[in-house]
């Protein structure tokens, strides 16, 4: 592998999907932007890896360079922000801001959510710091002055993992159900705004449902969704529903401290007439597949094949070559595809910062995603749509009433996922 691992997902960018993320926000009191572009700065030195822009070398390869330009802070607006343009100074980071929230913008190909939150975590406190003097800091917070941990850089060597095989792949193939929405998206010209919810679970009442029923917020908000779309889509006879959940792997493979993205899928077949089973026996199934599918021999399997498409990118002559290798050999496109998704980060600390946050929401691509986050008062789900139909939605917060657990629900929101430019030969 000739370059960089954190610049090859940018070759599978497409208009429509550009792997960008965004992590919205909303503080106790309206923005100050001159501290907020402070803070943001400040933060930035502690964070070298994320100061960077992309540029092409003399074999057309994707680079990362370093880039010594502030980051930028700016006012939120309508239009999607441009990643990697003169306005955000060429950096794949940036800052947006409105009333009392602050989006943070970012190109997927750095870091995932796990990662982000070094970032997140780094400017929320030297901005509430700034705002309101001294605050319990979270215990894992990449405070501005400290030294850069070489494990923050960390990736393993795929030729050094082990060669064992997994006692269990997923071998149920793919869920057809529910992707015509999805391909109608991508096929539709004029397609090109998405939508999310902002749904709040109440912490206490919510872990304690968890717990009563032995489950985790992974597999119950699983088991809820097989409940949701089975309702939703109509039956097709041959075809299952199925849940992909996002894996956090880098424990497995030596890298905890890693600010990279390591994440793979576990998936969830459920039959139709499954929908009739209760939330605790839906958990269940759940909790089973992940315990099985969570083996390290499956991580391993899943890296060797994520490197092994990075190397056949690093052998093709031209720029253009390289982008249809990564399109047609990408790992997240040959998966199995799911009905939806769910991916939930764990618990967080936010150390005393959290009296002065209301929620936090991650924003993603993709139809029927949940992304989910936790607050010490409550959960915050983003649950993400590719058309203005709230009846998922609405089938969910029914099964949340049948469960008796308490939640509020925002109005319809449009994603306006950053775009990226990047470099031409």
């Amino acid at each position: 592998m000739a370059q960089n691992p954190d610049a090859y997902l940018l070759y599978e960018y497409l208009k429509k999907n550009a792997f960008t993320v965004r992590i919205k926000v909303r503080l106790s009191e309206a923005v100050d932007e001159e501290l907020l572009t402070q803070a943001a700065r400040e933060a930035m030195t502690r964070l070298p890896y994320y100061s960077v822009r992309v540029g092409l070398d003399e074999g057309e390869n994707y680079v990362l360079f370093p880039n010594d330009r502030p980051i930028a802070v700016l006012p939120e607006r309508e239009e999607r922000l441009l990643l990697g343009s003169e306005t955000v100074g060429g950096h794949l980071f940036a800052l947006t801001w409105k009333e009392d929230c602050i989006w943070f913008n970012w190109a997927h190909s750095i870091c995932g959510g796990f990662g982000a939150m070094y970032w997140v975590k780094t400017t929320l406190y030297q901005y509430l710091t700034k705002k309101y003097g001294p605050i319990i800091p979270p215990a894992d917070l990449k405070a501005v002055g400290t030294p850069v941990d070489k494990e923050e850089y960390a990736f393993p060597d795929a030729d050094l993992l082990p060669l064992d095989a997994p006692m269990k792949r997923y071998e149920e193939g793919d869920s057809k159900v529910g992707q015509r929405a999805e391909y109608n998206y991508f096929l539709n010209p004029f397609a090109r705004e998405t939508y999310y919810y902002e749904v709040d679970l109440d912490s206490k009442a919510f872990m304690k449902y968890v717990k009563e029923i032995d489950g985790t917020p992974n597999s119950v908000i699983a088991a809820m969704m097989l409940k949701t779309t089975a309702r939703y889509f109509p039956p097709v006879k041959g075809q299952h529903i199925s849940a992909k959940i996002a894996n956090d792997y880098r424990k497995d493979i030596g890298c905890p401290k890693s600010y990279r993205d390591y994440v793979r899928f576990i998936h969830v077949k459920y039959d139709w007439e499954m929908e009739k089973e209760s939330i605790e026996k839906l958990s269940r199934r759940a909790r089973g597949a992940i315990l099985m599918q969570m083996q390290p021999e499956n991580t391993y399997e899943w890296y060797r094949t994520i490197e092994k498409g990075r190397k056949g990118i690093d052998r093709q002559p031209d720029l253009k070559s390289k982008i249809r290798y990564a399109r047609k050999h990408s790992i997240y496109t040959s998966d199995a595809r799911d009905t939806y998704m769910v991916s939930y980060v764990g618990q967080t600390d936010w150390g005393g910062m959290a009296d002065y946050i209301r929620s936090i929401y991650s924003i993603t691509d993709g139809d029927l995603m949940l992304e989910v986050n936790a607050l010490p008062d409550k959960f915050c789900i983003c649950f993400q749509l590719l058309t203005r139909d709230r009846k998922p939605l609405d089938l969910f917060t029914e099964i949340l009433k049948q469960e008796g657990l308490p939640f509020t629900v925002s109005d319809c929101m449009v994603r306006n996922m950053p775009d990226l430019l990047l470099p031409k030969p």
